[in-house]
């Protein structure tokens, strides 16, 4: 009786490492064994920095709310604390976004955080 290889499945399972391995140089697209080692090393890399972005782009937001806030004469904490102070909830990314965009709406934001602020000390 002939010997079951479980060719197809086993074909299947090796051509998704090399297919993964597509882009890369030298024998890392063309070998199993460096194919494999290759993508494992690219997919822990990736599983690292989709959390690194996220650091990465909230350090952003927070210098750039921090610069805006700072020519309107507010520090960056003092003018989150009026934030949550005055029930305003927007997150860092958007208000990023309107300092950097929308200068007179920022404006407001701030006098609305400086009133609030005043007001409970």
């Amino acid at each position: 009786m002939p010997r079951a290889t479980n060719a197809p499945a086993s074909r299947a399972r090796r051509k998704k490492f090399i297919q993964r391995a597509s882009g890369f140089r030298g024998s890392r697209h063309r070998l199993l064994k460096t194919a494999r080692q290759s993508v494992e090393h690219a997919d822990r890399y990736a599983y690292r920095d989709r959390k690194v972005r996220k650091r990465d782009f909230r350090k952003l937001w927070i210098a750039r709310i921090n610069a805006a806030t700072r020519s309107c004469g507010v520090s960056y904490s003092r003018f989150i604390r009026g934030l949550k102070l005055a029930n305003i909830n927007v997150n860092r990314k958007m208000l990023a976004e309107i300092a950097a965009t929308d200068e007179t709406r920022f404006n407001q934001l701030v006098d609305l955080v400086k009133a609030r602020l005043e007001a409970t000390v």
